[in-house]
């Protein structure tokens, strides 16, 4: 079959500057007109350039309201602009994680995500939209600058309006748009991504784990991680299907807030809390993120876990072949993991919150190990965050040290110290006054008068030894990524953190984050 291209007229819309993970915004504001394809132009041409001609590309998302009307869009322009192929997910469907696999295994020119992550689904709610680059990884600066640069001068997009699309599927099929083959290819989203997850992990401990009356309770949340937890932690691994909830992707989550923390993964922790499960987990939308509870609901905090893991990457037969290479996190998360890195005569990077800061590290081979506060962990096996890499991750070291996940972190804090930490997050702010409070707190660090000064709360006094704006040089190419978030930090490493977030689809999003270091094992 023959199809041809048309070009519509459009104009630049404000404010698609795509964030740490995309542009996210309300469902109402993508399906206004022109809307969604003046991004979708603006990925093509502002994140591809020259390379669009010819390229292929991989196609999938959480499973969220007005995902598959997107898909089949992108897929349309995909063919009007001369992308050669498109790999998509059956049905749309496919996890951030698995996306980041797929791109990498079948080495494409990269890929189109759509979620809004751990942000609510349904007509009333969110979408997001972001671009991924042949690494697998989220767009760096430069790339996201370029499509937003894109973005502010668009007079037209292009689309092929009568090309039929099916993805409900597996198969590929071949046509010809404007004289040049267009080939659509639906794969199954989970078996690449599991098939991966084999050659990671000894699938054989952990199933004997599972198979000694160990329990666990996975909660995906209504989000896309849900079939995956099905093949990897069910068929796989032997995890009965009563301990694998809420696996059913939906357009809105069941309702829910598909973000796995004590708040949102309520249902998790109560039902952790009766005792009758060793091991807890749960998922957001796009399966990135993860939470880790212990029996009884005993929370594992991400800043935790990342250090836990780090401590025991020997458990990991990944690890044992490729070496351990370097650790990193994102600046908030607390410094832990740090501790670790030293002990083991490891670089440990301490880099802007956003995945993509992580991938120029792994590419040049200095970084094995990363997470975030924000409950995302991950290793150079892709390039973004993985929810349930993560959940397989602490199933093999259970498995190999033969606690539980409550002593695994006790011993942990005897060995290293604790990192007490919590973050506010105050949303849907008024932008100028949330700005405005930005620059009191510039001002305030740029008072060099202010260091040395010393804020007592009951018995414990905090002395001020550095203030800034944290600023991030890459090490690999030396670019440069300015106001990063507001650092003061204490003689004794404790730290009071405050920064705007790129993760929220309106207005202003303040996060505060508060860590104190204790090595005292009577207050551990």
């Amino acid at each position: 079959m023959s199809f041809s291209s048309k070009t519509a007229t459009s104009s630049p819309i404000e404010g698609q500057k795509p964030g740490t993970s995309g542009l996210r915004k309300a469902v109402k504001v993508y399906q206004t007109p022109h809307y969604t394809e003046n991004f979708v132009q603006s990925i093509l041409k502002g994140g591809l350039h020259d390379k669009l001609c010819g390229s292929s590309l991989v196609v999938g998302g959480d499973g969220r309201y007005f995902g598959k009307e997107a898909t089949e869009l992108i897929i349309r322009m995909c063919a009007a602009n001369g992308v050669s192929k498109v790999i998509v997910g059956l049905n749309g469907l496919m996890s951030t994680p698995a996306v980041s696999c797929v791109i990498r295994k079948y080495q494409t020119d990269g890929g189109i995500i759509l979620t809004a992550s751990h942000n609510p689904g349904g007509p009333d709610a969110d979408f997001g939209i972001k671009f991924n680059t042949s690494n697998g990884g989220p767009a760096p600066e430069n790339v996201t600058n370029s499509i937003f640069e894109f973005s502010k001068s668009i007079g037209e997009y292009r689309i092929c309006p009568d090309l039929p699309v099916c993805i409900e599927n597996i198969g590929s099929s071949v046509v010809q748009v404007d004289g040049s083959d267009f080939t659509v290819e639906v794969i199954d989203p989970v078996s690449d991504y599991a098939e991966y997850m084999k050659t990671i992990f000894d699938f054989g401990a952990i199933k004997e784990l599972m198979s000694s009356g160990f329990t666990v309770l996975v909660d995906a949340m209504n989000g896309v991680m849900g079939p995956y937890a099905k093949r990897v932690l069910g068929e796989e691994l032997g995890a009965p299907d009563s301990s694998l909830v809420n696996c059913i992707p939906k357009e809105d989550f069941g309702g829910k807030h598909p973000d796995p923390n004590l708040t949102y993964a309520a249902d998790l922790v109560n039902e952790m809390a009766k005792g009758q499960h060793d091991f807890g987990a749960a998922f957001d939308g796009d399966g990135d993120r993860n939470m880790i509870l212990g029996k009884k609901a005993f929370f594992v905090t991400p800043s935790d876990s990342l250090a836990v893991l780090a401590d025991n990457l020997d458990c990991i037969p990944y690890f044992k072949t490729t070496g351990i290479k370097g650790l990193a996190r994102s600046m908030p998360t607390s410094g832990a993991v740090d501790r670790v890195a030293k002990s083991k005569n490891l670089n440990c990077f301490e880099v802007p919150t956003g995945w993509k800061f992580f991938g120029n590290l792994m590419d040049a081979g200095c970084l094995s190990l990363c997470g975030e506060e924000s409950f995302g962990t991950g290793s150079d096996h892709i390039r973004e965050k993985d929810g349930l890499w993560a959940v397989l991750a602490w199933l093999s070291v259970l498995a190999n040290t033969k606690v539980t996940v409550e002593e695994s972190i006790k011993q942990h804090w005897n060995r290293y110290g604790r990192n007490f930490y919590t973050r506010y997050d105050y949303e849907n702010c008024e932008s100028a006054p949330a700005n405005k409070m930005m620059e009191d707190l510039n001002a305030f660090v740029a008072d060099k008068s202010n260091i040395g000064k010393s804020f007592t709360s009951g018995d414990k006094t905090y002395k001020l030894a550095t203030a800034d704006n944290f600023c991030y040089t890459d090490p690999v190419d030396c670019s440069l990524s300015k106001n990063q978030g507001i650092r003061l930090i204490f003689a004794d490493d404790s730290r009071i953190i405050f920064r705007l977030s790129g993760t929220g689809s309106s207005g202003a999003t303040i996060r505060m984050y508060i860590e104190g270091y204790e090595n005292d094992a009577a207050y551990l």
